[in-house]
C-alpha cells in the first residue's frame, strides 16, 4: 500500500488532484480492529471547478496509465492495490480537509475521522456500512460533539439516530 500512497502524493504533487484522504474500509481500520477489505477508497478533491456534477478524471487515468497503473473491474490497479477513486461531494470535501496525517511506512498520507467516516458510511447505507459504523462507534475514540456537529449540518441525524434506535434500542 505504500507505493500506492506514494502514487496519490505525486497526484497531489503534479497537481492533478487538490487533495485526499483514505476512507472506506481501510480508513476505518486506522480507528478498530482489523477486518477483511478488497480494496482502498481513495476520497479525492479535483483540481478546478467542483461544483460541476461531470468531473474530468481523464488526466488523473492518463498520468496512472503511463505508471503502469490499470482497470480490473470497477478498480483501477496502482501498485497491485484496487483502488476506488470517489470524487468528493460537499461531505467527503470537508472530511478530506479535516482528515488526520499519518504515516504509511514511511509515507505521509490522510486518514478520514470517525467523525466524516460515519457520516459517510451512514449516507451509503449498505449492510456493509452500518456494521463499519457499529465498530467505530463500539472502539474508537469520537468526539461526539463533532460527530453531532457534521450530522447535522448534511441532514443525517435522523437516519442515525434511527439507526442507533433498531441497533441498540436508544
Amino acid at each position: 500500500m505504500k507505493n500506492t500512497i506514494e502514487i496519490m502524493n505525486e497526484l497531489k504533487k503534479e497537481k492533478l488532484i487538490k487533495d485526499y484522504a483514505i476512507g472506506g474500509a481501510i480508513g476505518a481500520l486506522k480507528w478498530v480492529e482489523p477486518f477483511f477489505t478488497r480494496d482502498l477508497d481513495i476520497f479525492i478533491i479535483p483540481v478546478g471547478e467542483t461544483e460541476k456534477r461531470l468531473i474530468n478524471l481523464s488526466p488523473i487515468y492518463e498520468y496512472l496509465k503511463k505508471k503502469g497503473c490499470y482497470w480490473k473491474k470497477q478498480w483501477i490497479i496502482i501498485k497491485g492495490i484496487p483502488v476506488d477513486f470517489i470524487p468528493a461531494d460537499a461531505l467527503g470535501k470537508e472530511a478530506v480537509e479535516n482528515a488526520k496525517e499519518t504515516e504509511y511506512d514511511g509515507t505521509r498520507t490522510k486518514v478520514i475521522t470517525p467523525e466524516y467516516l460515519i457520516p459517510l458510511f451512514l449516507k451509503a447505507g449498505r449492510d456493509k456500512d452500518v456494521r463499519k459504523i457499529e465498530m467505530l462507534l463500539e472502539q474508537a475514540k469520537i468526539n461526539a460533539e463533532k460527530l453531532d456537529e457534521v450530522l447535522e449540518k448534511y441532514g443525517l441525524t435522523r437516519k442515525f439516530n434511527g439507526l442507533k434506535k433498531r441497533r441498540y434500542g436508544r
